[in-house]
């Protein structure tokens, strides 16, 4: 992988360089920038929600979504931890709401627990990255506030489309891990 990031830097380097060589450190720095901004960004995103998933530890709300979800989580991620399924539990509960920023850092802590250190991703750690690619949403907070925040006058009339769409494509994505995963 790293060869091939290598490959397409040098490559894109060198096409900048030959085509446009009065702008190339205008463009390298802007690119240096862009890139920059956009890790601060996500540190922040992810720092709050961290946050917020720690404030929900401790004050039990966790526990409680953990036990309720259990009937799923157990069906879908057998054999994992307590502490894997309540964090497979809060992934889940937020990318149904759209809270795509709130499911990242719970879901990189349940892959790193799933985690057995032989290099190869297990099903579990399979059927966590299918559910989250297809992730039935109840509530697409993150595409409403883009309507709404670019003039739609009803940007809620997307939530059943959404929600039959990603429930079909989520249970079609659980049915092919199931059928097609080999040991």
């Amino acid at each position: 992988m790293n060869v091939i990031f290598l490959i397409t830097v040098l490559i894109a380097t060198v096409a900048v360089a030959v085509i446009n060589p009065e702008n190339f450190v205008g463009i390298m720095l802007s690119g240096a920038t862009d890139a920059v901004t956009l890790s601060v960004k996500l540190v922040a995103v992810y720092a709050v929600w961290m946050s917020v998933l720690e404030m929900m530890d401790r004050a039990g709300l966790n526990a409680k979504m953990t036990k309720l979800c259990r009937p799923l989580t157990n069906a879908l991620f057998k054999g994992e931890s307590d502490e894997t399924k309540k964090y497979i539990t809060v992934n889940l509960a937020s990318n149904m709401l759209g809270l795509g920023g709130a499911a990242t850092p719970a879901g990189i802590k349940a892959i790193s627990l799933m985690d057995n250190g032989s290099g190869v991703a297990t099903k579990n750690m399979i059927m966590l990255v299918v559910v989250n690619a297809t992730s039935i949403q109840l509530i697409p907070a993150t595409v409403m506030s883009l309507l709404a925040s670019n003039g739609a006058t009803n940007p809620s009339s997307i939530i059943l489309p959404t929600l039959i769409s990603t429930a079909v494509s989520t249970v079609t994505g659980i049915i092919l891990v199931k059928a097609l995963y080999k040991k």
